[in-house]
């Protein structure tokens, strides 16, 4: 039997390894089931559901930190980028918003570099409290009408350190569950983890929410909307607790040993632009429709519903809040029919979805209606989450553990700098240019029937272990 045979395995057979090793029977990246006694196999379960909880508790926080910006951009342009035309100043805080997704692909790169030579831990220690301390310091700062220009400069330092510290953790915890995950359930595993990055918009919008609602106009900005920024030094303190008390996965190490008893140098950044250019290639596409929608959900329509749908700041934050908990629910069922079915007929029929439903959605969501906001917003999350079905575990799935870190992080990030960084942006620029309330909406829909017809005529592969064909030579 060959390295990258799908035939399935006797239970009491070890598989080999990416380099022609074989695995001791208990790995659990590459063996789900097998002959363990029961006390080893629950030692096992709580080790991995251990690893589970750090990167989903992980995710939530770091995007808590980075979702922040976007649900408070009216409040942030007003403060920050004022204007006499509020267009100008929501466009100057966008702008501020795509800058820190520049950056991110060469945190991608630093980080990545350090987890695949070190280790994935390491990495999501910093990459953690390096976005509390960022986000805590956005809470802190003096405003436009307090220091005048450095005002706004301070705040894109600020993001910028977001941006970087983001490129590693929106990867590093991804590659850790990843690593932990039974083989038959990575999807499932990976869309929990991925899911934990929805509920931040959910948690933020409602204490927004609530501070609005609560505190005068002018108490709210006066020092209100710093409350949520300064939360999350305490909550990363909370996620590297969590981390602290997991173990890197059996197939790090066993790549780690191998690589310390070979003379080569290791070099992952040489190594993942050699062997990995296509693969790279292709996760950037993949990756920057998902990259699209989410943050056209996350970071775009809590001001959209409020400037192009003319609805109230509350009636904006619970729409979204609304949609943001739905996707919470329904990209682990995706990630779970994905186990079932692959990851790319889930990416297929996705971008179809999006491609047919995303300009009806964005009309509904500027209807002028709360309850037709709410149900163009869950169409659209629909949609998007069956893409995510395949999309969240494929771009890691599909490189080897040797270089996995580094390859998925720059794609993965350069992703999300071109489409999902740029998405508030374009859509806020759209709107005004054309006078359109939908036309993000076309944009979307564009980019989804794009990405369609590359899935369809491409060579894309299915990166799922026990549904690829032997010749792809994707991770295991």
């Amino acid at each position: 039997m060959t390295p990258n045979s799908d035939q399935a395995r006797p239970l009491a057979t070890a598989p080999p390894s990416e380099h022609g090793t074989t695995f001791p029977p208990t790995d659990p990246v590459n063996l789900p089931t097998g002959p363990l006694p029961v006390a080893e196999r629950k030692q096992l379960d709580k080790k991995r559901l251990r690893v589970l909880l750090a990167g989903s508790v992980g995710q939530f926080i770091e995007f808590y930190d980075f979702s922040l910006y976007g649900l408070s951009a009216l409040t942030l342009a007003t403060l920050f980028f004022p204007s006499d035309n509020p267009a100008v100043g929501l466009l100057s805080t966008f702008a501020a918003f795509g800058v820190a997704f520049f950056i991110r692909p060469l945190g991608g790169l630093f980080f990545g570099a350090i987890g695949d030579r070190y280790g994935r831990r390491p990495v999501l220690y910093i990459t953690l409290l390096t976005i509390g301390v960022a986000t805590a310091g956005i809470g802190l700062l003096p405003t436009y009408s307090q220091i005048g220009v450095a005002a706004p400069v301070l705040l894109v330092l600020c993001r910028l350190l977001q941006g970087f510290s983001a490129g590693g953790e929106s990867v590093g915890a991804p590659a850790f569950v990843f690593e932990h995950a039974p083989k038959h359930r990575r999807g499932m595993w990976l869309n929990i983890t991925l899911a934990a990055t929805a509920l931040p918009s959910v948690i933020g919008g409602a204490l927004i929410l609530m501070l609005s609602q609560n505190l005068s106009a002018e108490a709210f900005e006066g020092w209100g909307w710093r409350v949520p920024f300064l939360l999350a030094l305490p909550l990363a303190a909370f996620g590297l607790w969590i981390r602290s008390r997991t173990d890197e996965s059996d197939a790090f190490k066993e790549v780690q040993a191998e690589q310390q008893q070979s003379d080569e140098r290791q070099t992952p950044i040489r190594d993942a632009f050699r062997e990995n250019w296509l693969k790279m290639l292709q996760v950037i596409m993949v990756m920057g429709l998902t990259a699209m929608g989410f943050y056209f959900l996350s970071g775009y329509f809590v001001s959209y519903v409020q400037t192009a749908g003319d609805l109230s700041r509350e009636s904006s934050l619970l729409a979204n809040a609304a949609a943001m908990l739905l996707y919470a629910l329904l990209l682990p069922i995706g990630g779970i029919i994905g186990d079932r079915v692959g990851r790319k007929p889930m990416l297929i029929v996705g971008a179809a979805t999006i491609a047919v439903l995303a300009v009806p959605a964005f009309l509904l969501v500027t209807s002028g209606s709360l309850p037709l906001a709410i149900l163009g917003q869950f169409i659209f999350v629909g949609a998007v989450c069956i893409y995510g079905g395949g999309c969240y575990t494929f771009f890691v799935e599909i490189f080897t553990t040797r270089t996995r870190f580094t390859s998925a992080a720059v794609s993965y990030n350069v992703g999300y700098a071109i489409f999902g960084g740029t998405a508030p942006f374009v859509g806020t620029w759209l709107v005004e240019s054309t006078g359109f309330d939908a036309s993000p909406g076309v944009y979307m829909a564009i980019a989804a029937a794009i990405v369609f017809l590359v899935l369809v005529f491409t060579r894309i592969p299915e990166t799922h272990p026990l549904k690829r064909k032997p010749a792809t030579g994707v991770a295991r």
